[in-house]
């Protein structure tokens, strides 16, 4: 089975990555009300922008969830999110951008980070994205829609540290190949994460990857 999607999936800033109709975002949106809880850390208080021109992974299993974490000032607060999960991604022409503001005498500060262009993509294995918002095209390969979380065995499975309904909504899929992917993120972790090609930039203003 295939499926594609085409344009900016957004729903009152809950973005579900790479959902192919919108049954399934109001599914995810009921997995947060069973008190998903994702990443096994405090996330800091800003989020940040990666952009791809194409994104290649097997083993994809996606469920909604909460990121909890604090505010520039140190009050707590959350985030709703869609963690996406692959057993293997590859990223061509990467780049991932995060701005501090309000920094003394020097206002915004941006870091820059770019990777994976070449002709040698970024890899990453067991990687899991907590993703705000999404842009991209997507063609998806064998996928499922409705799975138990706890039951999806395509991808890597409920990250370990997260505190998931295991009978919640989730989707999964042999493949997916998304293409200009643009996406803000409040974490991501994974198993192995190879960087080719890293150019690190810090500049003062806002200079976000898009």
């Amino acid at each position: 089975m295939e499926s594609q999607v085409r344009g900016g999936t957004r729903w009152k800033r809950f973005a579900v990555v790479m959902v192919p109709s919108v049954a399934a975002t109001a599914a995810i949106g009921v997995a947060l009300a069973q008190g998903a809880l994702a990443a096994s850390f405090s996330v800091s208080g800003q989020s940040f922008k990666v952009t791809a021109d194409r994104l290649d992974g097997t083993g994809f299993v996606q469920y909604g969830a909460i990121d909890s974490g604090y505010n520039l000032d140190g009050s707590k607060t959350a985030h709703p999110v869609a963690v996406s999960g692959f057993k293997t991604a590859s990223l061509t022409n990467m780049c991932q951008s995060v701005v501090t503001p309000n920094i003394p005498l020097l206002g915004s500060v941006s870091l820059t980070l770019k990777a994976g262009g070449n002709g040698t993509p970024v890899e990453a294995e067991n990687l899991y994205v907590d993703v705000e918002d999404l842009e991209a095209n997507a063609v998806f390969h064998g996928i499922d829609i409705g799975v138990a979380a706890g039951s999806a065995t395509k991808g890597p499975g409920i990250s370990k540290g997260d505190t998931a309904n295991p009978y919640g909504f989730a989707q999964q899929a042999d493949s997916a190949t998304l293409t200009d992917v643009k996406q803000t993120a409040w974490a991501t972790t994974a198993g192995t994460f190879k960087l080719s090609g890293l150019k690190m930039s810090v500049s003062k203003g806002v200079k976000e990857c898009y």
